[in-house]
């Protein structure tokens, strides 16, 4: 497909097919999706719908096989074309170029000006220029009039061939007015705008051969008690995987055997590698560290995290954003205008009594308005705009989710996992008559046994610096703590309350603490040993390292900050002011998130929901954007519109700046589109323009807007 009208044609052929619910034809990627109802139509049908405005219909499984060598070859062809166009056409604009020099008569450069405007010669040089290297814009022409409507080739070759066969009208009838180099200058301009615009088109999809290429070919499994290695494509799920130091990990699984550390940026954007053990789930296309795996693998071939981000990316990157819809309306119906507008034109001169000029003027304005700009604008940016996100872990379902975030103004955050790590951990341990590592280790050795979580907080600190003991005896108390014996010593850990029902008294100062360390929203467990209070240990979600930043990068960007949990409303409020973040919704229940959310909508404002993608489900989906933030994986990639892979809030003012800079570049495409041939038309129609610079002119408005979009490579997203 060439221009916009193309692309409008082939969907509204596909759209009357029977059965057919949704169409989306992209012009940048040159492909359609299509959603039908199989027992109303099929692939057959749909071809034929194609076929008759003259394209054709390749499956999408089978461009992806050695679609890149096939776009390499079509930009080899555009130059072999380009080249021989450039060579005999270059005679005939230098003899234009050096006619403007003042000669004497007789004069060598006389001569040679004269040879050089030969009409024989020049006849002889553009023919194969004419018909050879622009045959292709008959082909296509015809095709597109066979299928009952008009494109940029059609106004390519009514222009070129007007001025070629008026030339020859010339030669015969003995006139003077040649313009065999203009309509060659014409196709050798505009196979060279093609050329760079099918090289620049390369360019926009480079993130998806990037993420393709981070595949890994092939794979080291066990099987029948032998290691084989074996391409990557014939691991099957539950095959065990062993992957030795510096390889990468071929496929989703879990870790059976082994500790290391993983380099999950390519996939997360995550720079700090992720530790590694048994149990620990490992993703397909990351890095092993220095440490050998042995994993199980759960998930293979089109089901793995990468496979699905490439789905995703792709898709995405044939969608629409809402705002392509002005530049379809417009394409529907441009050609035909700019065709009528040529006749007037050339009539108008001719009524005028210069035939010549309205010749001249009327090529001009079928060469100026070809619409290729105007279908690139939108896609293009779109193409370049999520390829940039997924390479920074923001993945963006669909061109209309990226629009919708430029305009997000107040952003929920989910609390737990989202400002916070999502896991307890101990933030402060105060001994009172023992050494902290003592009491330390008691209350690890009572919770051994313990399934809460802040039991489990404290045994993992514990065994950050030594082992834990197994307890003589446990008994747990619900919802006040437990009763163990560890040592041949008594130990009491859990609130106030169990130590004041077994006769254990605090000290005020050791109260004082205890109310100070609850006021910071933590949770605060009394330990007191063989009957004497023997410590305080604070157990609370940390905020994540960046978590304020975030809020404030949101803040300086002019986006309001809402936090909503299902927490008490002194830990909430507490979490709130360590991030900066004044508006808190505290005790919300999960059915009540999508209610608050709906809420804030009603207000006025256009609300991003950012939580873990499965228990915000409901609020993702009422949001206006819908953001996952954290694990990438299947289940939270279906749940939101956006899937930020960083576990990091500073992905989401990325996101939001990204889908700024996309549709900034989106308007300023479609701008200069639109300009473009609102003032190139009137310009040609009244004579101002020479055809020849009119052919330059559109060929350098397509590789504009590419470069354009291409720019959007260079946002920055940290």
């Amino acid at each position: 497909m060439s221009c916009a009208s193309c692309a409008a044609r082939v969907e509204r052929a596909l759209a009357k097919a029977p059965g057919v619910e949704k169409v989306n034809v992209n012009l940048a990627t040159e492909k359609a999706t299509v959603r039908f109802d199989p027992e109303k139509t099929g692939d057959e049908a749909l071809q034929r719908a194609v076929e008759r405005t003259g394209y054709g219909l390749v499956p999408w499984s089978e461009t992806e096989k050695g679609g890149e060598e096939r776009r390499e070859e079509e930009v080899r062809g555009l130059k072999r074309r380009f080249i021989l166009a450039a060579v005999l056409t270059a005679p005939m604009l230098i003899g234009m170029v050096l006619s403007f020099i003042p000669a004497s008569e007789g004069s060598v450069l006389q001569s040679i000006v004269h040879f050089l405007h030969n009409p024989y010669l020049q006849l002889v040089l553009s023919f194969p220029v004419q018909f050879g290297m622009g045959w292709s814009f008959y082909v296509h022409a015809y095709r597109a009039l066979r299928g009952g409507g008009a494109n940029m080739d059609v106004l390519v070759v009514m222009g070129t061939t007007a001025a070629y066969g008026y030339s020859i009208w010339q030669m015969i009838a003995g006139g003077h007015h040649f313009y065999f180099e203009a309509s060659a200058t014409i196709i050798t301009l505009i196979l060279l705008g093609r050329y760079f615009e099918a090289k620049a088109k390369g360019r926009t999809s480079a993130a998806i051969q990037k993420l393709m290429s981070l595949n890994a070919k092939s794979a080291r499994i066990e099987r029948d008690g032998r290691e084989l290695e074996v391409p990557v494509e014939e691991v099957r799920v539950g095959d065990v995987v062993v992957v030795r130091p510096g390889e990468k990990i071929p496929v989703d699984g879990t870790v059976l055997e082994g500790r290391s550390a993983v380099d999950e940026s390519m996939l997360t954007g995550e720079s700090l590698p992720v530790e590694k053990e048994s149990g620990s789930p490992v993703t397909g296309a990351t890095l092993n560290g220095n440490g050998a795996l042995k994993f199980r693998a759960d998930r293979v071939g089109t089901d793995t995290a990468l496979a699905q981000i490439i789905q995703l990316v792709e898709d995405a990157q044939g969608s629409k954003a809402p705002i392509q819809k002005i530049a379809d309306k417009v394409a529907a119906v441009f050609v035909p205008a700019v065709l009528a507008v040529a006749v007037i034109t050339f009539f108008g001169w001719l009524i005028a009594g210069d035939g010549v000029k309205g010749l001249t003027s009327a090529v001009a304005v079928l060469v100026i308005a070809c619409p290729c700009a105007l279908g690139l604008a939108t896609p293009t940016a779109i193409m370049v705009g999520t390829g940039r996100g997924a390479e920074a872990g923001i993945l963006i379902k669909g061109g209309e989710h990226l629009e919708n975030t430029h305009r997000v103004d107040a952003v929920v955050l989910d609390k737990t996992g989202t400002i916070t790590h999502g896991k307890p951990v101990v933030t402060d341990l105060l001994a009172y008559g023992m050494s902290e590592a003592e009491a330390l280790g008691l209350a690890a050795s009572a919770e051994k046994g313990s399934e809460h979580p802040l039991g489990e907080a404290i045994v993992m600190r514990a065994r950050e610096t030594g082992g834990v003991a197994d307890a003589e005896s446990f008994e747990a108390e619900p919802g006040r703590g437990i009763r163990a014996r560890v040592r041949d010593r008594e130990v009491l850990l859990g609130t106030r309350a169990l130590l004041e029902l077994e006769g254990v008294s605090m000290e005020a100062e050791m109260l004082g603490t205890m109310t100070k360390l609850e006021a910071e929203g933590k949770t605060v467990m009394a330990m007191a040993v063989d009957g004497t209070p023997a410590a305080l240990i604070a157990v609370a979600d940390t905020v994540k390292e960046t978590s304020a930043e975030a809020v404030k990068t949101l803040r300086s960007m002019a986006v309001g900050v809402v936090m909503m949990t299902g927490d008490n409303e002194r830990t909430a409020l507490a979490i709130g002011k360590k991030v900066g973040i004044e508006e808190v919704l505290a005790e919300v229940l999960p059915e009540n998130k999508a209610a608050e959310v709906e809420k804030l909508k009603r207000s006025g404002k256009v609300v991003a929901m950012v939580g873990d993608g499965i228990n915000d489900a409901p609020a993702l989906a009422t949001a206006d954007v819908g953001m996952a933030i954290g694990t990438g994986t299947d289940v939270a990639i279906q749940a939101a519109d956006i899937t930020l892979m960083r576990g990091d809030l500073m992905a989401v003012p990325a996101a939001i700046r990204l889908s700024r800079a996309t549709m900034r570049k989106i308007k300023q495409n479609l701008f200069w589109a639109f300009f473009y041939n609102t003032i190139g038309i009137p310009v040609a129609a009244f004579g101002l323009l020479n055809p020849v610079i009119a052919g330059g002119a559109m060929a350098l408005s397509s590789v504009c807007v590419v470069l354009n979009s291409l720019s959007l490579r260079a946002v920055h997203l940290e």
